[in-house]
């Protein structure tokens, strides 16, 4: 058995320079597949659902390859790598949708703090009580993913003491979110924040991790893993969902995997301890010093992960996605974006710098692996 997977891509546009620049609601008017943010110097595409990783490889790249076409028709302007507004401008929002009430609220409420770029990785599962399992045990194991895709240590050109800033400033909402215990538990909750205005809509939940589908949250049939900085490297972002999917496997096929049963934590307790983690791995990543939900014992993000990835590989071989799952090792020796941004960083390069040579590197990432993997597809 393999899922669905797919993805939300948030993006910023801009200039070589590293300059961000507001184009949603030109690019929404012009292409088609674009959704705008509140903010205009972001835009969103998502891919459609897929079990195969390498159309899903294709999915991503394509829409890019569009929207740079359309970008290079406006003018000299780019796609910018990162998660925050790293050279500059949090100081104001930039409205895409100036009639938009829920975008009102949104930049009265949180102002630039959730003028962030990230990636939603989706995944089927259609069993409501299979779906709140797994996203109880997603939700205390978040921080690894935040933690292997960690890309935003700027902001306003300043390094920020995080390595993702993003997570480490963005508003989850509302404020105390339970481990779901059954599907009857998240429609009451959802219900009741719906009734004290502590959530919007339906939409209005971000956290970590949610339960998804198409009349939340009644009809459910994916988990939405929302904690991701932007990789814009679809080889190590493929690479993360493969972890996610082989993991969502072992947890479908082994229903004792519960935090609820598994844990020496209380529920409340274990809300703690994964909000303790999330904060750790936004400001250190792979480096953080974390709580293993099971048992309490200390252990490196890094460490964790290897763990999971030593204990899924069977089934990712089994199921035939193993050559997406292993460029984990490549993350796991080399760090992630916001490490390897840092450590030239320490060396002399300054954040517009080390920004400007990302947006090469990514342009030439996203031309290569199209004419060696996706040129016939894409034709």
């Amino acid at each position: 058995m393999v899922l669905l997977k797919g993805f939300e891509i948030e993006m910023y546009t801009g200039t070589p320079q590293g300059e961000i620049v507001g184009l949603s609601d030109k690019i929404v008017a012009a292409l088609d597949g674009f959704v705008r943010e509140p903010d205009s110097r972001n835009v969103e595409y998502t891919t459609q659902p897929s079990a195969s990783y390498e159309n899903l490889l294709c999915a991503l790249l394509h829409p890019r390859r569009t929207l740079r076409n359309y970008l290079n028709r406006l003018g000299n302007y780019t796609l910018i790598p990162g998660s925050t507004l790293s050279l500059g401008g949090s100081d104001r929002f930039m409205r895409s949708d100036p009639a938009n009430p829920y975008h009102d609220y949104i930049e009265q409420t949180y102002g630039t703090k959730v003028v962030t770029a990230s990636v939603h990785i989706n995944i089927g599962i259609s069993d409501p009580e299979i779906l709140m399992r797994a996203c109880r045990v997603i939700r205390l194991e978040a921080p690894l993913f935040l933690a292997l895709s960690a890309s935003s240590p700027f902001l306003d050109g300043k390094a920020t003491g995080y390595h993702s800033t993003r997570w480490g400033v963005f508003p989850q909402t509302p404020k105390h979110v339970p481990l779901f215990a059954s599907h009857a538990h998240h429609i009451q909750w959802v219900e009741d924040q719906l009734a004290a205005g502590t959530m919007q809509n339906v939409r209005h939940l971000w956290a970590s991790v949610r339960p998804n589908g198409d009349r939340r949250p009644y009809d459910l049939n994916r988990l939405e893993l929302r904690i991701c900085d932007l990789v814009t490297d679809p080889i190590a972002l493929l690479a993360i969902t493969a972890l996610l999917e082989a993991r969502l496997l072992q947890i479908i096929e082994n229903p004792s995997i519960d935090p609820l049963t598994q844990s020496s934590f209380s529920p409340e307790e274990l809300v703690t301890v994964t909000a303790d983690n999330e904060a750790a791995a936004a400001a250190t990543s792979l480096d953080a010093q974390l709580t293993h939900w099971q048992d309490g014992r200390s252990i490196t993000a890094r460490d964790w992960i290897a763990q999971i990835y030593k204990d899924v590989w069977a089934i990712a071989k089994q199921q035939g996605f193993s050559c997406f799952l292993s460029p984990l090792h490549k993350i796991l020796r080399e760090g992630n974006e916001a490490q390897q941004w840092l450590q030239l960083h320490r060396v002399g390069f300054d954040s517009q710098c080390v920004i400007t040579q990302a947006i090469t590197t990514t342009q030439e990432r996203e031309i290569e692996l199209e004419d060696k993997l996706c040129s016939s597809l894409l034709a």
